[in-house]
């Protein structure tokens, strides 16, 4: 038996940002706008296209925006006061993973007392109903807008930790490939990494769910026809709608699949070296993805030919090895750096970040069942 959880609306298309005044007035009256900082900053751009369609249909709001990527415990303390001193009564998120992050920790911090990190890190630990949440999504990468999980760092121990919860899911997501033209080649890259990090990962994970798969092998195929034309070209509109659904694809898929080592090491240089998420995840995936080959050489092969790989003729372990191939030149193709020690790794890093890994609630997915010292190695392998 296996259950599929997603958000109740998912709108996906250019033009889709128009709803979100329709959809807030079903919910509430005063919205607390939790904006990326730097969205903040574009006169006419999302947050301003937000602003005037929920002031269309009547809907107050208070903007907070006092977050840093891989949003922290603090910024979530932060942002509760805004919620509560402006009588808030709904959550609505523009942004990318970080934002709609903030905004389910804010809305987990309403309505649940005490540490996040002490009572409720691990999964199906809420017990009251949140605020709604509504999640305007203007990257194509985390997928957060549309699951369960809520990734917060704990400044304290300088960790990331996850609230999993099917109460964290947005009511409502909107992916509007507009709002996504104005991003940067480098962030493209990272995000689209991150998305194909997700596909593969919940792909071949110990727990698969038929569904999952279908959206996880398709949004495969996506990333590898249309990143590298969305890093090339920010303004090809099929490449960007393209990449919206990806994204959208594969954040359905591994929120009901899981995912693996790759998530639980790249937490863990967010947590310590509060590295962004993407590049830290598309400098594991093919070193990780290596160690998990023998699970399942069957899907590796399905990875391969999805990603546009000619497997005809050869053997399952030679056409799975193709998939790593091609992630690798595909991350060298839109930029992404190739080991961690470009990004500023220590080696005397590594041996913590190993063990904490252990501990994340994405290691017990991964297919195949390693040790710290199987981790320690797989950092050492992605220097």
């Amino acid at each position: 038996m296996a259950d599929f959880l997603c958000p109740a609306v998912n709108f996906i298309g250019r033009g889709t940002v128009s709803e979100i005044g329709s959809r807030a007035k079903m919910f509430g009256t005063k919205a607390l706008m939790v904006c990326d900082p730097d969205l903040v900053k574009i006169a006419g751009g999302p947050v301003d296209t937000v602003k005037a369609s929920l002031e269309s249909f009547g809907i107050k709001f208070a903007v907070f925006d006092g977050f840093e990527p891989n949003p922290k415990d603090t910024n979530i303390a932060d942002g509760l006061k805004v919620y509560n001193s402006e009588s808030c009564d709904m959550i609505v998120t523009v942004g990318g993973g970080s934002t709609h992050d903030c905004g389910k920790g804010i809305g987990i911090a309403a309505t649940h007392e005490g540490d996040l990190f002490d009572n409720y890190a691990g999964i199906e630990t809420l017990n009251n109903e949140l605020p709604p949440v509504l999640s305007v999504n203007t990257t194509a990468g985390t997928g957060s807008e549309v699951t369960r999980h809520c990734v917060i760092t704990n400044t304290a121990k300088k960790v990331k930790f996850v609230i999993v919860s099917w109460r964290n899911l947005p009511k409502v997501s909107i992916n509007d490939p507009d709002l996504m033209v104005g991003k940067p080649p480098a962030l493209t890259a990272a995000t689209g990494m991150d998305a194909l990090t997700h596909a593969v990962e919940c792909y071949v994970t110990k727990d698969p769910n038929e569904n999952a798969d279908a959206l996880a092998l398709h949004s495969i195929k996506l990333i590898g026809k249309y990143l590298r034309r969305a890093v090339a070209n920010g303004q090809d509109m099929q490449a960007r709608e393209g990449m919206a659904y990806a994204s959208l694809q594969a954040g359905m898929a591994f929120n009901n699949a899981g995912l693996g080592y790759v998530h639980a090491m790249a937490h863990q240089l967010g947590g310590l070296l509060d590295l962004p998420h993407g590049i830290a995840n598309a400098v594991l995936l093919p070193h990780v993805e290596r160690y998990n080959l023998m699970v399942n050489p069957e899907k590796f092969a399905e990875i391969a030919a999805a990603l546009g790989e000619n497997t005809c003729g050869l053997g399952q372990i030679e056409a799975a090895e193709k998939a790593i191939d091609a992630i690798q030149r595909l991350s060298r193709d839109v930029g992404i750096p190739q080991g961690l020690s470009e990004l500023g790794v220590k080696e005397s890093d590594i041996e913590p970040m190993a063990r904490q890994a252990m501990q994340d609630g994405n290691a017990g997915t991964n297919p195949r069942v390693g040790t710290v010292e199987d981790i320690i190695q797989l950092f050492k392998n992605a220097m």
